[in-house]
């Protein structure tokens, strides 16, 4: 890059940041404007300090703008066919007169950013369609932090009017509990004949589910499909009754024949319809806005504790003392929370 790119790319970064005007974003999310949506998130992301406090004025703008949609939870092993359902399924709600916005939770990948970057590119249809929106996470190493960003652009995306929030997560493990965390109705995809050693590290999830929906239930496959179907629901009746009543349904479809797409969105709707009525969906959502009450405290107060100057040089020589056998890893704690409040 010679010295006059170099001058246009600063340029062009500085009206960048002049773009994330508080007022002018807000503006341009409330008129559903994608680009504005864009910065507005983008803006989320940010980890300078000047940036968080206009996010957070941001967010406080778009609260009372937020909690109309229906957020849904998405996660399913590598290979089940996320994307190819999200589209199906996006085409669906978007065929029905309804906006849905895509975002992903995924710290697994620093440099890629996440794998719905790749999923977007196969999204062909619902990522050109207007009334679709699709967003990767910030990836990094903090899954709370991930996690927390992608809630606040939920609600972003709820202020620019969009009826359907899905979450994608991507991996097994920690993620699925904190997508879980900030949806109204969360759903596994699974293969049928997958194997039982993976499907029983599907059993905590499996757990959580509101809907499992075993895809790719086409061809020789829906005979084994089906099978797998019945086989879950018998399982699914030996896990503990929901508080909200709800009883969790098995599906099989295809995206590929576009087969139980739309009972998959009826599903979907006839949770909403039954949480709403026996108040449980109003108290699930009140019992999350807690949750991340404390978990924005504990990532603020993680985040604040490795960025004090105070520590930097410190916590690497605790760290050598810990590996090297000097003094236990509770005592090199102890002596970093003292220095940290200043004791």
């Amino acid at each position: 890059m010679n010295e006059d790119q170099l001058k246009k790319w600063k340029e062009k970064r500085q009206q960048r940041r002049d773009s994330f005007n508080r007022d002018g974003l807000l503006s341009g999310i409330l008129k559903g404007d994608l680009q504005s949506l864009s910065s507005g998130i983008t803006l989320l992301e940010s980890n300078r300090k000047e940036d968080k406090v206009e996010a957070q004025k941001l967010i406080n703008s778009c609260l009372k703008h937020s909690g109309k949609s229906i957020r849904v939870g998405v996660t399913g092993v590598p290979g089940v066919g996320k994307s190819t359902f999200i589209e199906s399924f996006g085409q669906v709600v978007v065929d029905k007169g309804f906006k849905i916005a895509v975002l992903a939770i995924d710290p697994s990948s620093e440099k890629s950013g996440g794998s719905i970057l790749g999923d977007k590119t196969r999204m062909n249809q619902l990522s050109v369609n207007e009334n679709a929106f699709i967003r990767p996470s910030a990836a990094g190493k903090s899954l709370g932090g991930v996690a927390r960003k992608t809630r606040e652009s939920i609600i972003l995306c709820e202020a620019a009017g969009y009826d359907f929030i899905l979450i994608e997560t991507v991996g097994v493990g920690q993620s699925e509990t904190m997508v879980n965390s900030m949806v109204d109705f969360f759903m596994l995809l699974m293969l049928a004949g997958a194997g039982d050693e993976l499907q029983g590290i599907k059993r905590g999830i499996m757990e959580m589910a509101d809907a499992l929906v075993i895809t790719k239930a086409d061809g020789d496959n829906l005979i084994k499909a089906r099978r797998a179907k019945k086989e879950y629901e018998n399982a699914m009746h030996l896990f503990p009754a929901n508080e909200n009543e709800w009883i969790p349904k098995a599906l099989v479809a295809s995206a590929y024949e576009n087969y139980n797409i739309e009972k998959t969105f009826d599903t979907i709707d006839s949770f909403v319809n039954q949480t709403k009525v026996n108040g449980s969906f109003l108290h699930n959502r009140k019992q999350q806005d807690k949750y991340w009450l404390h978990e924005t405290i504990a990532d603020t107060l993680m985040s604040n504790f490795y960025s004090a100057e105070r520590l930097v040089k410190v916590i690497a020589e605790v760290e050598q003392d810990v590996i090297e056998g000097r003094i236990s890893s509770f005592e090199g704690a102890e002596k970093l929370m003292k220095i940290y409040n200043h004791e």
